[in-house]
């Protein structure tokens, strides 16, 4: 039988063993019957392939959203209180972010959101101090749109080069619009 093929089998039966979709000792038996008598353990690469693990603690940092939003959004605490807060949330996803990573886990929710909490403070920010000037919630922005096509390219993820692309053009044209509108 090919080698390609066989690794495949290994793994679904893996699989479906890790997941109690055939009972244990059959898939002992096909196990044993396709490795030949050697035990799948002796060949983690083979049978991890490329996937990575998806945990339930990876559904962890959504909780992060309502915490913000919860203070930001509906308490009378003061604008130093809720950066700090904003900081400390940023800090807490990219850790965790980094966490995941490191330990081969599903990262890209954690870095998702991440994105969005940076995104919500560093406007929060940027609304708070421009006063009349509204570049500066532009520049903050744009900053962000960049820095989401630069993870985007470092760690290959389309979605964020896509978010980066099409903030950076939809403030693009909001700055038209607006130079339009007040001549």
């Amino acid at each position: 039988m090919d080698e390609k093929r066989k690794t495949i089998i290994i793994n679904e039966i893996v699989t479906w063993k890790e997941n109690r979709m055939l009972p244990e000792h059959y898939c002992d038996y096909l196990l044993a019957l396709y490795t030949e008598g050697n035990s799948p353990e002796s060949e983690p690469s083979k049978l991890k392939g490329t996937k990575k693990k998806f945990q339930k603690s990876t559904i962890l940092p959504l909780l992060l959203i309502p915490i913000y939003v919860f203070f930001f959004y509906f308490t009378e605490l003061s604008f130093d209180l809720q950066m700090g807060l904003g900081v400390v949330l940023i800090i807490i996803a990219m850790l965790t972010t980094y966490y995941f990573f490191r330990k081969g886990i599903q990262y890209q929710i954690a870095l998702i959101i991440s994105g969005l909490i940076l995104l919500l403070t560093s406007t929060e920010v940027a609304s708070h101090y421009m006063g009349e000037n509204i570049f500066i919630l532009y520049f903050i922005l744009a900053v962000n749109c960049l820095l989401w096509i630069v993870t985007g390219k470092k760690l290959k993820l389309l979605y964020f080069m896509i978010s980066g692309y099409l903030g950076l053009g939809v403030l693009t044209l909001s700055i038209f619009i607006q130079f339009l509108s007040s001549n």
